[in-house]
């Protein structure tokens, strides 16, 4: 295990560094090929996911994870286009900032870079495959990928399939690689990888995060799990709060910047929380409900259809990634921002208000990657950002912070020019 390990490891750093001099166009030309061979492998690829969505119906995984494990031809199509798009985005690699001249006459620049070698750990999606190659490739970056077990066969095809493409584009095939063995021993391996690989970024549950936090010598981009908290102030617009609220929650439920806790100042709940429970309730939400929210809602006519149920106390501070959300009433600003403190993950926070002394003080006290002002929370995403693609979102505030795009693969090393200067 260990010697196949140090092969990968060995392959992708020698792959990185005939990446990090590429020009931009022989980059695109190896993204397109990859597109191009993805839809050639077609059948090997939805034959694989056809076996790995059989033994997941077997072993009786939920209808939410199977349907993220499929692929279909349509999905693939879509997969192939998104790697076409990545091409089509600015390439960071080689942009100069922060120049300056010194009293001395070195003149001194920035200038990004590659990371070098990435090494990704994800569960259940098989597009992260692609999704991770195509950044990493277009950043100059080598990657390592570990895709869960459930989706193996799916990721070892696709791989296949990437392979043929850099081959086609004159590249070599180490420069993206995928560990397919299940044994977690392996992960636990790659994990100490550092003289190798430079980054790894988990891409799953706290778990997969905690365990590779704890066992990690290479840095660790830590995020994607999102307690994600919303808050109506006395003087938001309620109208326009409850469509709003029913997009942060219903839209993509299963996404890391869904909606998990609504907060509702005291003087609207009677008048907001009634609207918010009939439009979510008839989408099939299930409201967990304090005491305070509980007894707004009891004496609504409509109550007897609606999913509403007292809130236990650990719906509260929990990342539901279903049509579940916690509901709570609070005194005004300082409650919710305390609440938010003690319950968020520091991925996404928003508040509802017309105060602009209260947005102002949310948006500089709440501790997250993203904090929005009468803005839905789904809007913390690589490509609402205008970034074009995401690796993942890091809740991180060293190296990077929130969707990790292109940028964010790369780093910058200081180039000094002088005229044969040798004092300082």
């Amino acid at each position: 295990m260990r010697m196949d390990l140090e092969t990968i490891g060995r392959g992708a750093k020698a792959a990185a560094r005939r990446l990090a001099g590429l020009s931009t166009e022989v980059k695109n030309g190896a993204l397109n090929a990859v597109a191009d061979a993805l839809l050639e492998h077609q059948g090997a690829i939805l034959a694989a996911n056809a076996a790995d969505m059989e033994a997941a119906r077997a072993a009786g995984t939920s209808a939410a994870l199977l349907d993220r494990m499929l692929l279909t031809p349509e999905r693939l199509a879509a997969i192939a286009a998104d790697t076409r798009s990545v091409a089509a985005l600015p390439d960071p690699v080689g942009e100069t900032f922060d120049a300056v001249t010194l009293p001395n006459g070195l003149r001194l620049h920035k200038r990004r870079t590659p990371l070098g070698v990435v090494g990704v750990i994800y569960e259940a999606r098989p597009n992260v495959t692609v999704d991770i190659a195509a950044l990493c490739l277009k950043t100059g970056n080598a990657a390592i990928l570990r895709g869960g077990s459930d989706i193996a066969r799916s990721v070892a095809a696709i791989t296949t399939a990437i392979a043929a493409g850099l081959q086609r584009a004159g590249l070599p095939a180490e420069a993206v690689q995928s560990i397919t063995d299940p044994d977690r021993a392996v992960v636990r391996a790659l994990l100490r990888l550092d003289r190798y690989v430079d980054m790894i970024i988990p891409r799953g549950g706290a778990g997969l995060h905690r365990f590779c936090l704890e066992n990690a010598t290479i840095p660790v981009i830590t995020g994607g799990i999102g307690v994600v908290h919303l808050f109506v102030d006395a003087t938001a617009d309620l109208g326009r709060a409850v469509p709003l609220i029913h997009n942060a929650k219903v839209q993509r439920p299963s996404v890391c910047n869904a909606l998990d806790t609504l907060l509702v100042q005291r003087e609207v709940a009677p008048v907001l929380l009634p609207a918010v429970a009939r439009s979510l309730c008839a989408a099939g939400v299930e409201l967990r409900c304090d005491e305070e929210s509980l007894a707004v809602l009891a004496d609504q006519p409509d109550v007897a259809s609606w999913r509403v149920v007292p809130a236990a106390p650990g719906d509260f501070g929990t990342e539901f990634l279903g049509l579940v959300l916690s509901v709570k009433v609070v005194r005004g600003l300082d409650e919710a921002i305390d609440f938010i403190a003690e319950h968020g993950s520091g991925h996404t926070e928003a508040i509802l208000t017309n105060d602009r002394a209260a947005a102002e003080r949310f948006t500089r006290e709440v501790d997250a990657s993203a904090v929005f002002v009468n803005a839905s929370t789904r809007f913390n995403d690589g490509g609402q950002f205008g970034l074009g693609a995401e690796v993942a979102v890091s809740t991180q505030k060293l190296h990077w912070r929130g969707p990790m795009g292109l940028v964010a693969l790369t780093t910058f090393r200081w180039i000094g020019e002088g005229a044969y200067l040798s004092r300082c």
